[in-house]
């Protein structure tokens, strides 16, 4: 048992060195040992590279609420007059493949043409309206 929780321990110090070295000291002819070498993934300036989205839209900057309770009892309608939540309904579909636009936080034409596109691919009722089922299949609130 001593073995087996000074090996857990050898092992955690180990990672925590290794997390140490990767942020506090960067020195390049280390970096595979620290670093992947993936030429594709983004990197900062430090030549980090980072896991997640690199691009910025204008919409993650509005304004939203605080918890994600207080879109439920919303409905559709009241929805699609958030830039906010309109924004992250045209990164979903994007995601997804039905939109192809800019994701600007406008209910759109397009946006209405890529949700009819949905509900037809998922056999609901098609009328290009945010509803319920919608939502549950781009799992926003």
């Amino acid at each position: 048992m001593k073995k087996l929780i000074l090996l857990v321990l050898i092992l955690g110090l180990k990672t925590a060195s290794a997390q140490f070295w990767e942020v506090f000291i960067y020195d390049p002819p280390y970096a595979p040992f620290f670093h992947h070498t993936d030429v594709l993934a983004p990197r900062d300036e430090l030549d980090l590279t980072h896991q997640s989205r690199t691009t910025v839209y204008q919409t993650d900057f509005a304004p939203r609420y605080a918890c994600r309770a207080a879109y439920y009892s919303m409905s559709g309608s009241q929805l699609i007059k958030d830039p906010a939540y309109v924004g992250a309904l045209q990164r979903d579909l994007k995601r997804l493949g039905y939109y192809c636009g800019p994701i600007d936080g406008f209910f759109s034409d397009d946006v209405r043409a890529s949700i009819a596109t949905l509900q037809k691919n998922y056999s609901q009722q098609v009328t290009g309206t945010l509803t319920v089922p919608v939502r549950r299949v781009l799992h926003l609130p």
